[in-house]
């Protein structure tokens, strides 16, 4: 099993992040995917998730300083920090709607599997990859839920051409995990 992936100087950088909190940019760049790919797995607004991460990050940059190194992954404390944030929301929510169940949510923590928060972080970097008409379609399809006609609407294309685009985009990330997972194309080992 896949742990989560630690920079070698991660400490050295958290610390002087702790000394001077513009260097937590770096801490941010880092984790953004990891942290993102947490909470949309978690929560299915895409608005909601992009809120509740960016509220992560507030978190931590203001409780950075009374973060302690343990030699566990900063991505962990973020995660913490985020479950709670999740579990917050929902309280928030259910209380604001008048739900009984307001002191019972959902366990943000359930299926926190690092290796599929690696995997869904990796997919986000290697969007941003692809040729932009590529990435334009898989974002629309994939992330905003879109049809194809409404993506050929937007785009001003034909929906045949959205369908080859998205095949394309797909193909190119299908290759890179595989190049990235020591794969050969197509799933086979080498």
């Amino acid at each position: 099993m896949k742990v989560l992936k630690q920079r070698p100087d991660e400490r050295l950088v958290i610390e002087a992040a702790q000394r001077d909190p513009a260097r937590f940019a770096e801490l941010y760049e880092d984790n953004f995917e990891r942290v993102y790919a947490f909470v949309a797995r978690r929560v299915y607004v895409r608005a909601d998730a992009e809120d509740l991460t960016a509220e992560v990050f507030q978190q931590a940059l203001a409780k950075l300083s009374g973060f302690e190194w343990r030699g566990v992954p900063f991505a962990a404390w973020l995660y913490r920090i985020a479950a709670n944030a999740i579990a917050d929301r929902w309280k928030r929510a259910a209380r604001e709607q008048g739900s009984p169940i307001a002191d019972d949510p959902p366990d943000p923590h359930s299926g926190a599997n690092p290796e599929e928060i690696e995997r869904t972080a990796q997919l986000f970097r290697l969007v941003k990859t692809l040729p932009d008409d590529q990435r334009r379609v898989i974002e629309m399809r994939f992330a905003e839920e879109k049809s194809i006609r409404e993506i050929a609407k937007a785009l001003k294309r034909t929906a045949g051409a959205v369908k080859q685009l998205q095949f394309r985009g797909i193909q190119k990330l299908r290759d890179q995990v595989s190049m990235e997972s020591g794969t050969r194309p197509g799933g086979r080992n080498g």
